[in-house]
């Protein structure tokens, strides 16, 4: 009986098996197809920005590019693993380049910074980029009107703080495909779970419905 349910179950997930790969490689070759019309579209974009510099039109354009970019690498980051080389990174420089983004694209919530010059911590940047970027626009995404993030450093800590609308289960926000609204699908936290494990950075959220959350990465 045993030897039989053992065929059976192998014989009926084959169909899914093949299912999954199938559309894991058809997601791979679509990522693939986006290098080159985004490519095309970030060069011109920056022909004209060249030619109208201080055009508002054109530079939401480019953020709106550059958040696609980022989409594409959560996505790259979802389907494979990666042994990231670490590095000696400035945790202030990556910050003020994050915080200028997104200051500029979120007007409705007031980002405050008190990380301080020449933190310098061993990680990788491009995998911290893209964890701090998924932290902080969920913190944009959902905070309140006039709302505030305020990051800071303390104890080799860094600490994510929102005046957004919560989280009902905390605890459950790093699972894949997790979401407690309509909006996103379900991978940025899982995505940033996993290049902190790959990282060896430790991180933990706290929250209260109606009042905010904190995100802590510890170093």
């Amino acid at each position: 009986v045993i030897i039989l349910s053992f065929i059976f179950s192998a014989y009926a997930l084959n169909p899914l098996q093949k299912a999954l790969e199938l559309t894991e490689e058809f997601t791979k070759d679509i990522l693939h197809d986006f290098n080159t019309p985004i490519s095309t579209m970030k060069l011109n974009i920056e022909i004209l920005q060249n030619k109208y510099k201080d055009d508002k039109n054109l530079k939401r354009v480019k953020n709106s590019i550059e958040a696609i970019l980022r989409l594409q690498d959560n996505l790259k980051s979802y389907l494979k693993e990666h042994t990231f080389q670490k590095e000696d990174v400035d945790l202030k420089e990556i910050l003020d380049k994050k915080i200028s983004y997104y200051k500029d694209n979120s007007k409705n919530v007031t980002i405050y910074s008190r990380v301080e010059d020449k933190i310098m911590i061993r990680s990788n940047k491009e995998a911290l980029e893209r964890i701090l970027d998924n932290i902080i626009s969920n913190a944009i995404k959902y905070n309140k009107q006039k709302g505030y993030i305020k990051i800071y450093f303390k104890d080799n800590s860094l600490y994510i703080e929102d005046s957004g609308i919560g989280i009902k289960n905390p605890k459950m926000v790093f699972k894949r495909f997790y979401k407690e609204h309509q909006r996103g699908l379900g991978i940025g936290l899982h995505i940033v779970k996993k290049l902190c494990d790959e990282l060896n950075i430790d991180i933990d959220v706290k929250s209260e419905v109606g009042k905010g959350s904190v995100f802590i990465l510890k170093f």
